[in-house]
């Protein structure tokens, strides 16, 4: 019995602290890429919706630091893994669109 009366003492002491702990909180830089434009008038739905839906989880700035030129494939599957492993909130049509401009675009 004493056993279980010093180590439940010792998790009180221990784990109080973490119990009050506030989190840290800090300001966000202001983002510094934008997205490029769409190359033409047929992308522009997809350039308006990464917009919208992308800056949701990140910047812009993570789609233009990718590797340029690694065209549509490499886009819809980057979409889709957002998408499907990252649970990102954008139906499929959104996706397919995004992916189009990104893949021109970039």
């Amino acid at each position: 019995m004493h056993k279980v009366y010093t180590l439940s003492a010792l998790l009180a002491v221990v784990l109080a602290p973490a119990a009050q702990a506030s989190p840290d909180t800090y300001a966000l830089p202001e983002p510094t890429a934008q997205f490029k434009p769409a190359p033409d008038a047929g992308h522009a739905v997809g350039f308006q919706a990464a917009q919208e839906n992308c800056v949701t989880c990140h910047s812009a700035d993570y789609v233009a630091m990718q590797p340029p030129g690694k065209g549509a494939a490499f886009w819809d599957a980057e979409v889709t893994k957002m998408v499907k492993v990252y649970h990102a909130p954008i139906e499929p049509a959104q996706a397919k669109v995004i992916a189009a401009y990104l893949g021109a675009a970039y």
